[in-house]
């Protein structure tokens, strides 16, 4: 026998309003659960309306957050990578780009090119780790060293914003050559005295925090991102000690002076015209 019954047959929680609801307006902040609507996100510069978590972006959003708007022209955009080690593993190396190119619409994991940051000309690599998990192959650093050549025809600084989970795999040694190679060209761009700013985003790892991630004349960070070279895990076994808390996120970082700033997404444009003001 039911302890109870109801009073009102097909109580529900309003299906009807949830299937009329239409798919992808809605993102769940995965720190506090909130609710937020897509519009309101991008208003706020991805990042959540009540705990300010930032949201894990594209290339295309960040030219959105820091440069005038219809400024921004993109360079070499149709470099994409070959493959010669004929690499295979649970599928082909060539099948994995030409698919990451059909989801992304991008050609390789970073997107470069030249705008206005509050008037001034400014260069920027973007990487984006929808590509193949930001992977740095090369050209990635084929890019970015193209951009450097053009900041030091045109004398204007460069930004670099990362998001990488490290070298490219599938390239072997040729991409672990990216680390050297930009490091060399933004030597090239210190000698010119342009300006170079980095920005370190969640996630960025392996070889790219390694070379050009942390080789700005001002290193910057977004809130609680990752940052570090090797996983927490594999450094835990070769010290043998539980690790601090907060270990590799940009404020333990930045209090062990590896960076300068940590500003959050929304002030990271005025933010940025600020430093080159100071060193320009």
């Amino acid at each position: 026998m039911a302890w109870f019954k109801r009073s009102k047959q097909n109580i529900s929680a309003d299906s009807q309003a949830k299937d009329s609801l239409p798919d992808g307006l809605w993102e769940k902040c995965p720190d506090c659960g909130e609710i937020i609507h897509k519009k309101q996100l991008e208003i706020n510069s991805w990042t959540c309306i009540k705990c300010t978590h930032h949201f894990r972006i594209g290339s295309e959003e960040y030219i959105k957050v820091l440069f005038d708007e219809g400024t921004f022209k993109e360079t070499n955009k149709k470099i994409r990578s070959a493959d010669p080690l004929e690499f295979t593993d649970t599928k082909k190396y060539t099948d994995r780009v030409s698919a990451a190119i059909k989801s992304t619409s991008l050609h390789d994991a970073i997107r470069t090119g030249v705008g206005k940051i509050e008037g001034r000309e400014v260069g920027m690599a973007c990487m984006d780790f929808r590509f193949i998990g930001g992977s740095m192959g090369s050209v990635v650093g084929e890019k970015i060293a193209r951009l450097i050549d053009k900041a030091l025809k045109d004398t204007f600084p460069v930004i670099i914003i990362s998001s990488s989970g490290g070298a490219r795999m599938m390239e072997g040694a040729l991409s672990l050559m990216q680390m050297a190679k930009t490091s060399a060209k933004l030597s090239q761009l210190a000698q010119a005295k342009l300006p170079y700013i980095s920005i370190l985003t969640d996630p960025t790892t392996g070889g790219t925090t390694a070379s050009f991630a942390m080789l700005g004349d001002v290193n910057i960070a977004e809130p609680k991102a990752l940052i570090g070279f090797a996983g927490p895990r594999v450094i835990k076994q070769t010290i043998g000690r539980d690790l601090p808390p907060g270990f590799q996120t940009s404020e333990f970082l930045l209090e062990h002076g590896f960076l300068d700033k940590v500003v959050p997404r929304k002030e990271l444009k005025s933010t940025i015209s600020t430093f080159l003001d100071l060193i320009l």
